[in-house]
């Protein structure tokens, strides 16, 4: 099935704003993405009809809300595919995500000199909680390079991997737009005898993800860049590994027992969902899911290709020179999100100037300061385009940085 943007725009009322007499073209979702009125309406009727605490209490309405939580568990582990939904952990965010594996099973399992291996791709959400243990435990991190087209360079991997513990990498970078081969990197995580710890935040909102395929061992994800709220993220890790972990954070729901001597952790997933979880937000992280498995995910990959495709073949036609976009030009090997310079603008300047025609883009280093070290830059723009855009959001870009030619007088 062929997704029209322009149709979709009409479920996210933001859409319907106008700022100074203009529509709004987002292109920053791989930041966060809006929300259809599916998600609003979910968490709004949730609060308004149904809302209770869950999993303490027995009466009717407190039931009905422990069920819609639950339920909103069991849509995310068939979304993954994963095998149990006693795997899917909820977080505050992706981030929390890498720390709880770095900080519960690496402070479990890693020692002084133990190795993981990273890329140099990473999001600081995927570096800085091995720093930590860099500092703690005395670990040693190893790197992964990039080919010039923004890949993983995979020639010496068996040798980066020899003796590691951990294997932790992006499946899609949220600077380069490149897709990882995640199943071969799992397969060589393995193979190595070391963990396969995927950050999927990019990745899982954009295309089919199956952890059983891939033979991963932990993903982390957000909901809020796949059309759900903030506030709430997901661990899925295999039950075996999370059983042997040690808990993340102590307080109530995470125990099945507490003596003056001790306490006993609940079984999974409540072992790691330690207080009042995010209720209202799982609900509608489950409308999300609904809404964009309505779509089907593989009707999202291949409208991202044609935008990217679309806006790769106008940008370059347009500009030439005068632009540099980073990463893979191969459109089977790379989201819809394009990185890019433009002229001698500073990126800074150039999302001002953009933002006075309504076009949002993101402009900074992108949480990967390591990654535009390597581009030998300190920041880019970025644009990056999801379900409600189309064609028409491709040359609105292109027409303003036409503007900011004129502007900075170029």
């Amino acid at each position: 099935m062929t997704l029209d943007g322009a149709l979709i725009r009409k479920d996210f009322p933001i859409f319907e704003r106008l700022i100074d007499g203009a529509p709004i073209v987002y292109l920053d979702s791989a930041n966060t993405a809006q929300k259809p009125r599916q998600v609003i309406d979910a968490m709004s009727t949730f609060m308004e009809t149904s809302y209770a605490p869950i999993n303490r209490s027995a009466y009717r309405l407190a039931a009905e809300a422990t069920d819609a939580f639950e339920g909103a568990r069991r849509k995310i582990a068939r979304f993954i595919n994963a095998p149990s939904v006693d795997e899917i952990v909820f977080t505050k965010n992706a981030t929390e995500s890498l720390n709880v594996v770095a900080q519960s099973w690496g402070r479990a399992n890693l020692r002084a000199g133990d190795i993981v291996v990273l890329t140099h791709m990473e999001h600081h959400a995927n570096i800085v909680p091995w720093h930590m243990l860099v500092a703690e435990r005395g670990i040693v991190l190893r790197w992964v390079p990039l080919t010039a087209d923004g890949q993983l360079d995979l020639t010496d991997l068996t040798t980066l991997l020899d003796g590691a513990k951990v294997f932790s990498f992006t499946a899609m970078s949220n600077v380069l737009g490149t897709l990882t081969p995640v199943k071969l990197l799992c397969d060589a995580a393995h193979a190595a005898g070391a963990l396969a710890v995927v950050d999927g935040c990019q990745y899982v909102p954009h295309n089919v993800t199956d952890v059983q395929s891939w033979g991963a061992d932990f993903l982390a994800f957000s909901s809020h860049k796949l059309c759900g709220p903030s506030g709430i993220g997901v661990l899925w890790g295999r039950t075996e590994l999370l059983d042997a972990m040690p808990p993340f954070l102590g307080g109530g729901n995470m125990i099945a027992d507490v003596r003056l001597d001790g306490f006993t952790t609940a079984p999974l997933p409540a072992k790691f969902e330690a207080g009042t979880p995010p209720i209202i937000e799982a609900i509608g992280m489950g409308a999300a899911i609904d809404y964009l498995s309505c779509l089907g995910m593989a009707n999202v990959r291949r409208h991202e290709m044609d935008i990217a495709s679309y806006a790769l073949r106008t940008l370059n036609e347009r500009y030439g020179d005068d632009i540099t976009i980073h990463g893979p030009t191969n459109i089977e090997l790379r989201g819809a999100t394009l990185s890019f310079a433009f002229r001698d603008i500073h990126p800074h300047d150039l999302s001002q100037v953009l933002d006075q025609r309504n076009v949002c883009v993101r402009a900074g280093h992108h949480c990967a300061k390591p990654l535009m070290r390597l581009l030998g830059v300190n920041a880019t723009a970025r644009a990056s385009f999801y379900i409600y855009n189309d064609e028409s959001d491709v040359d609105a870009l292109a027409d303003a940085l036409a503007g900011a030619s004129d502007i900075f007088g170029f």
